[in-house]
């Protein structure tokens, strides 16, 4: 069967608006201009410091060797700060300017809060537009809000998790960079036993050309607390790079129960480099789910450090690379308590060249005895031309664990569709359900909208890949 290559239909994604800013910075990085954005965000000074500090580090680190090639990221080109012309955190969606709002309408955010959610937040450039929450959980004690205003109303509680113990501004280069720039993100508190019935959503999109998007997300669940949130995340496609350093750290505290789930599908001139960062105490719970379809690169690790006696980590994540495209994705555990467990099952899916590689480490320390972890990375190859990488590292200083690692890699062969087609399928269709088949358990663990919305994205990649 001859194989064809066609582009995705991203006309949800790839409209765009003309630029109208109040603030646009200089294209690159300089100490002023760090300056200027925590100046117009009015922040204490602690916080300018820190920023500060990051700088200094930022420039003296090198950008990372050891994964994808990052040499056409020209970080001198990437306008770090630009403030749309709307009101910072309308809580009505009438009040968010209407190229904006029209903009959040095509991507179906105010109708899934209206169904489905219990506060939406919606980040356009470096700034909130809107932000909301419902009267039964505020009234319980949640907070919901994005994070330049939880640093004004609640400086104590961001100055003691803010880039400290889960994410320290030295993990890596990037994390610098986003220490010193960051701007808007998400911040939720869940007092203790509240439970959150309703899933939590913020929508990330970054508009402008050579932009960089820096969002900042605090998760906080206390004592047998327990909550989910969603993270959208896209941009249009430009012929020029974009950036997108965010950060999302996330503390459980005992007994707690987090769900983190995100489907990015940043445009094909986007570098994505992200940071994700759980502590997890005792008896607590964090579950990844994790969807990557767009970016020209992504490199993207999220880590669970389970630091409580029967603390538990689950992963699930897909990655889709097409045409021009790496994603580098995968997982770490740091089992340092007794009797801590971990799941990872990670898909990834190739087509017309694309390039998927799963990264991962499992680290169990000396003395967490009665460890389980258990890895499976599954591949499928659409075509002879694409690749699948698979990077299992396993640091294990303890005798007495469970530890298992599965690895498989397949391949859409013409008897499949055969198969399927005698029973009816066109050519597409029976390449779409043996991928649809694929990926069913990270659909199973999402949302409705979100299982939808993956499926049709899915579906959209491959429209055209055979036949």
């Amino acid at each position: 069967m001859a194989e064809q290559v066609l582009e995705i239909d991203r006309s949800t994604y790839d409209h765009y608006n003309k630029d109208n800013l109040i603030y646009k910075a200089k294209p690159g990085l300089t100490k002023e201009i760090v300056e200027e954005i925590s100046n117009q965000k009015k922040e204490p000074e602690w916080m300018l410091k820190k920023r500060l500090k990051a700088f200094e580090i930022f420039q003296k680190m090198p950008l990372p060797t050891w994964g994808p090639n990052l040499k056409d990221l020209d970080l001198n080109e990437i306008i770090y700060f630009q403030r749309p012309n709307a009101k910072n955190n309308a809580t009505k969606w009438e009040d968010v300017p209407e190229d904006i709002k029209k903009t959040f309408d095509r991507l179906g955010i105010p109708e899934a809060e209206k169904k489905a959610l219990a506060g939406a937040g919606a980040q356009y450039e470096s700034d909130v537009v809107y932000h909301n929450l419902k009267k039964e959980w505020e009234d319980q004690g949640v907070i919901f809000l994005d994070c330049d205003e939880a640093l004004r109303q609640h400086e104590d509680l961001v100055k003691k998790y803010f880039m400290t113990s889960c994410v320290p501004v030295t993990l890596h280069k990037f994390s610098a960079l986003h220490a010193a720039v960051w701007s808007g993100g998400t911040f939720i508190y869940v007092p203790p036993k509240v439970k959150v019935t309703m899933p939590l959503q913020a929508y990330f999109r970054m508009n402008a050309k050579k932009g960089g998007q820096f969002e900042h997300t605090l998760i906080i669940i206390d004592k047998d607390a327990k909550v989910e949130y969603i993270e959208g995340c896209s941009a249009p496609q430009y012929n020029v790079n974009s950036l997108h350093a965010g950060c999302v750290e996330i503390h459980v505290l005992e007994g707690a129960r987090a769900r983190y789930s995100s489907i990015e599908n940043w445009s094909r001139n986007t570098y994505n480099l992200n940071t994700k960062r759980a502590i997890v105490q005792k008896n607590g719970v964090i579950e990844w789910i994790n969807g990557n379809m767009g970016s020209h690169i992504t490199m993207l690790y999220p880590t669970s450090v389970l630091v409580g006696e029967y603390a538990k980590s689950d992963f699930l994540g897909v990655a889709f690379a097409g045409k021009g495209q790496d994603q580098d994705t995968g997982t770490k555990v740091y089992h340092l308590a007794k009797n801590t467990t971990s799941t990872v099952r990670s898909k990834s899916i190739a087509k017309d060249g694309g390039i998927t590689s799963y990264r991962g480490l499992i680290s169990i320390k000396k003395g967490a005895k009665n460890c389980k972890s258990h890895v499976e990375c599954d591949a499928l190859m659409v075509d002879n031309i694409s690749k699948s990488n698979t990077f299992p590292y396993m640091d294990v200083k303890e005798k007495d664990v469970e530890l298992g690692h599965e690895a498989t890699v397949g391949k859409i062969s013409d008897e499949q569709v055969f198969y399927l087609m005698s029973r009816g399928l066109s050519q597409e269709q029976a390449s779409q359900m043996i991928v649809s088949g694929f990926i069913e358990p990270i659909v199973k663990a999402l949302p409705l909208e979100y299982a939808v919305e993956l499926n049709r994205l899915i579906e959209m990649e491959m429209e055209g890949s055979l036949g």
